[in-house]
């Protein structure tokens, strides 16, 4: 074999790898994954690069098939704001796949990353052969509408006490963890980004719930939940 053609069956099971760990494709079968891996683009990011920033042309679905990115707005003041971040399996860009518009956020490599791209127009073939996919897409969609708008009605409404404790409370139950303690999934910088708020409340904050017995803080990032229904009283 051909050492191009090493190279191009390499690149064609990475792509197929990459396909298969996102959700909204898991129900296929391998013939049909095979498929779609035809049609991606394996795309390779170092840490802190830029994947595409706000105002730029949104016409991919974008699969992260290693590492680890970053998604966040910037306000008009300048103030980041984290969105969330997206790993292994995780995808971005979705709503560019039924319409032209352009990126309001943008997409940084926090660790270096491998992505496997599908175009707009080769995403919808992809929906005409496999209307199923759409219905997943959806719910995607309706999820991470719930989050953001869960998000936003907390900037609004609620004191960054209350961020807080809501934020370790459900990090808990998302991880359906059978121990309380759990490690912080970013820096208390991205943290603070994440909540609205600053680095400094974040480590003043946690030293409060520590000090009413609310936590303890067993490492940097390792925090141990003492008393889940007082957190959710906050």
């Amino acid at each position: 074999m051909k050492k191009s053609e090493v190279h191009q069956c390499q690149t064609s099971d990475l792509n197929k790898a990459c396909v298969s760990l996102v959700p909204i494709f898991n129900h296929l079968e391998k013939q049909q994954l095979a498929e779609i891996a035809t049609t991606t683009q394996s795309m390779s990011y170092k840490k802190g690069e830029l994947i595409y920033r706000a105002g730029d042309q949104a016409d991919s679905l974008y699969i992260i098939s290693k590492g680890k990115v970053r998604i966040y707005r910037l306000a008009d003041s300048g103030k980041e704001q984290l969105v969330r971040f997206l790993y292994p399996g995780d995808f971005v860009g979705e709503s560019a796949l039924f319409s032209e518009s352009i990126h309001e956020s943008y997409a940084e490599a926090a660790l270096d990353t491998k992505i496997c791209v599908i175009r707009r127009s080769d995403f919808q073939q992809i929906l005409l052969s496999y209307p199923s996919i759409s219905l997943k897409v959806l719910a995607e969609f309706s999820n991470r509408l719930e989050a953001s708008e869960k998000q936003a009605a907390r900037f609004s409404t609620e004191k960054v006490e209350t961020r807080i404790a809501m934020y370790l409370v459900e990090s808990v139950q998302d991880e359906n963890l059978e121990k309380s303690a759990f490690t912080l999934p970013m820096s208390k910088k991205d943290l603070a980004s994440y909540l609205g708020t600053t680095p400094e409340t974040i480590s003043r904050k946690f030293n409060d719930l520590e000090e009413k017995g609310y936590i303890k803080q067993v490492s940097h990032k390792t925090i141990e939940i003492i008393d889940l229904d007082g957190l959710l009283l906050i």
